[in-house]
């Protein structure tokens, strides 16, 4: 029973850093065509097929990226699936993007594959909250950020330093719940800038809430099975607890593996104990090793 709400947890979880474009589908015999609206997960839940067999048949590499017009098998054997438009790795050259309403610093470096930090270093962005619509960003390719960081070694570019001492507060937050559950203080500082910058305001599209990107279902799960009590991912304590709780529970799991742990936290733990690591989620991985140097002290 255990294993089985972990599994669901954990592909529910992937949400929390990929940000899935959601769809509706309407069923033509033994496939269905995604329409906004609609998550593996309630495609699973309308037709009876499970997640796992969802992505085994249509080859899914990222359980969190469906997109509208992408034509899903539910039953026979596995499909060649067009590409999503979400790019799954960055090149290492830089690229333009262009805000659209809506948008924030989050799910665009989520869309890249780069970290917050390396957007705000790269365009000299005073206040990582506030970016406008029309608004032209320069974003680093991974190869060239890690680099750009590494040449300055641990020194944290002005920008982002000035961001981070104004959300002292918060990272003092995360220090305690990282010593409460045993886990590097550097390491669960590295992961919450990667997934909000430190910002409970910060919603995924997905609906991932807050300051370590929670969905309400995750949250449920983790208070259940580990904290033995519900959370509110709404509340900042409650949710940087869950969620620093959530990575001393993968430390745990996968024998303090870093690669695993961010992995689970990043495409699923199902995922990751099935089919290892998946190359979409090297970038995340590497962006938090560069931000963990950044948060040693």
């Amino acid at each position: 029973m255990l294993r089985s709400r972990l599994a669901f947890a954990a592909l529910a979880a992937v949400a929390l850093v990929g940000g899935p474009i959601l769809a509706t589908a309407a069923r033509a015999a033994d496939e269905v065509v995604v329409r906004a609206g609609e998550t593996l997960t309630s495609l699973s839940r309308e037709h009876g097929v499970s997640i796992e067999r969802l992505v085994e048949l249509n080859d899914i590499a990222n359980p969190s990226r469906i997109y509208v017009g992408q034509r899903l098998r539910l039953e026979g054997g596995p499909t060649d699936v067009a590409a999503p438009p979400t790019p799954t790795a960055a090149p290492a050259a830089p690229r333009s993007h262009t805000v659209r309403s809506g948008e924030h610093l989050t799910g665009i470096a989520r869309h890249y594959g780069v970290t917050i930090a390396e957007v705000v270093a790269a365009n000299g962005i005073a206040d990582a909250s506030r970016i406008y619509a029309g608004q032209r960003l320069t974003i680093p390719g991974a190869a060239s950020a890690a680099a750009a960081l590494a040449t300055v070694g641990r020194a944290m570019p002005a920008t982002m330093s000035e961001l981070v001492a104004r959300r002292a507060a918060v990272r003092g937050v995360i220090e305690e719940e990282a010593r409460r559950f045993g886990i590097p203080r550097a390491f669960a500082l590295a992961v919450a800038w990667q997934e909000s910058g430190w910002q409970q305001g910060v919603v995924s599209s997905a609906g991932a809430i807050g300051v370590m990107q929670l969905l309400p279902t995750t949250a449920d799960w983790v208070g259940e099975a580990m904290l033995g009590t519900a959370v509110d991912p709404r509340d900042l304590r409650q949710n940087v607890r869950a969620g620093v709780r959530l990575l001393a529970h993968y430390l745990d799991r996968y024998a303090g593996d870093r690669a695993k742990v961010l992995a689970a936290y990043y495409q699923g733990q199902s995922a990751v104990d099935r089919r290892g690591i998946y190359p979409m989620s090297r970038p995340y991985i590497a962006s938090i090793a560069t931000l963990e140097a950044l948060f040693a002290d």
